[in-house]
């Protein structure tokens, strides 16, 4: 007997079924690009006002001031190269010279920079006469800075003398 109270769900009402997940497509990814645009704006008014200022220092007309003597504000140049050649020939800096002319450039050039230094570049087959007399030209220049360049013999036993 039915009962006319009761209710009866169909079998296919047991049935698992997937449900579709509704994914929000609603609004779209944008980018805002209103912060970059304040930048690049106070980035412009920037280099407008620091331009105006540039423009306002070169029209200032300014009288500088004078001073009594000078010395030479760039670096010291590199070493300077005295050789003494075989027969007694002097050069500086690849330059023949004679003694006199040594002492009187490297004086020279030694007013203009004080810790001036010299490589005395001597010829084995060279006098010991020639090679003092460049060192003498370089101690009545008043150089303190002086170096000898010699070559180093490839075994003790090879030396010349």
């Amino acid at each position: 007997m039915k009962d006319e109270n009761s209710f009866r769900l169909p079998p296919s009402a047991f049935i698992l079924h997937s449900m579709p997940l509704k994914i929000q497509h609603d609004e779209q990814l944008s980018l805002d690009l209103t912060p970059m645009i304040d930048v690049v704006f106070l980035l412009i008014i920037f280099f407008m006002v620091a331009t105006s200022f540039s423009e306002q220092e070169r029209d200032i007309e300014l009288e500088l001031a004078e001073v009594a003597s000078t010395t030479a504000m760039t670096a010291a140049p590199k070493q300077r190269v005295v050789s003494v050649q075989a027969e007694g020939q002097i050069r500086l800096d690849g330059e023949d010279v004679t003694l006199a002319e040594l002492t009187q450039r490297l004086s020279a050039a030694r007013s203009e920079y004080p810790e001036l230094s010299v490589v005395i570049r001597n010829d084995a087959a060279c006098a010991f006469q020639h090679f003092a007399a460049s060192l003498a030209a370089c101690k009545e220049a008043q150089i303190s800075n002086i170096g000898v360049t010699v070559r180093i013999a490839k075994s003790p036993g090879t030396t010349k003398r």
